[in-house]
């Protein structure tokens, strides 16, 4: 195997870059270039990037490890705990050992620390690294660092009804009767084209902000930035939906949806708080998963965070966790 640091992210290029996500375990959009790529761009412009590539004998390119110099003595994974729900080395199934072992080789006498955030703990950077560390006399830790609570959907609305507990589709339905009777002009709305989301991506960020007040310090200027470039380019590639509960004061509610394999995301939320009481988020989440059963999703992710809300669908939590690698000796 060989190992190459490339201090760009164009030094592997958009192309070959999603071939392997594509080819890899772990196939989520914040892994993609695009995704990466944004990311730098708003958060890190200015950082020093290394980009190790793992080709095999034959020159194929087998994984990426993306990382930026966060601070003296630490490489961190491109894409930000607080902002990526997954991350992972990108690797080709069934080589993420190998890969691993020559990017453990290849580190022979550094110092610095590496630290991966929102890695599966199924997956094999989380199993096997810290066997295959200290085989290459490093240390490797794994620790749960959050938990992303996630919905097997069934083949219909109503066998998914069926299987909710009593009291949970009770409240469901209570929610969803009480906001027609009150706001019956209300519509949920899924915007999918890229034209369509940009121009309304004002709306979702302006009821992002008002939920709350951290929600409001979390969207400054450069998350505005990101989330404009961002989430437009995946919807260019149908990788993003934004939907909207709009009645005739204006919209209550709001979602960025991210989807990828079989799967829908449930990214990040906004919702009206003087609507509060009549849970216009609940009600639009029903939507939200409804579609993806009847467009023949197999899993609605909630994504990292265990918000009281998300449980009312009840989903199961799989840990994400954080990885960190460093000489033995190193604190």
């Amino acid at each position: 195997m060989k190992v190459q640091t490339h201090d760009r992210l164009e030094a592997v290029g958009a192309a070959a870059w999603d071939a392997l996500v594509e080819a890899s375990r772990l196939r989520t959009p914040f892994l993609g270039f695009t995704w990466q790529r944004e990311w730098v761009r708003a958060f890190v412009p200015q950082a020093r990037l290394e980009i190790r590539t793992v080709e095999d004998e034959a020159g194929r390119l087998v994984a990426i490890l993306p990382l930026w110099e966060a601070g003296p003595g630490v490489l961190r994974a491109i894409g930000g705990a607080d902002i990526s729900d997954y991350l992972d080395l990108i690797a080709r199934a069934g080589f993420e050992e190998e890969a691993w072992t020559a990017l453990l080789e290849a580190r022979a006498g550094e110092r610095a620390a590496w630290e991966l955030h929102a890695v599966p703990a199924a997956s094999p950077t989380v199993t096997a690294l810290p066997r295959l560390a200290g085989a290459s006399g490093l240390a490797a830790t794994a620790e749960v660092e959050e938990r992303c609570p996630v919905l097997a959907l069934p083949a219909s609305w109503d066998a998914y009804l069926a299987g909710l507990g009593g009291k949970h589709r009770h409240e469901l339905g209570r929610k969803q009767r009480r906001l027609a009777r009150e706001r019956p002009e209300a519509r949920a709305t899924c915007l999918h084209a890229a034209a369509e989301i940009e121009a309304r991506l004002g709306d979702f960020l302006d009821l992002h902000r008002r939920s709350r007040a951290g929600k409001a310090r979390f969207m400054d200027a450069r998350m505005e930035a990101f989330f404009r470039r961002a989430v437009v380019a995946l919807a260019a590639r149908g990788g993003a939906r934004l939907w909207f509960l709009d009645a005739a004061a204006g919209p209550l509610a709001a979602f960025v949806v991210l989807e990828w394999d079989d799967t829908v995301g449930l990214y990040n939320s906004g919702f009206h708080p003087d609507h509060a009481a009549l849970s216009p988020g609940v009600v639009l989440l029903a939507h939200l998963v409804r579609d993806a059963i009847a467009r023949g999703r197999r899993r609605f992710d909630f994504l990292r965070g265990e918000e009281r809300y998300k449980y009312e669908f009840e989903p199961v939590a799989e840990d994400v966790c954080r990885v960190r690698i460093a000489p033995p000796e190193s604190p």
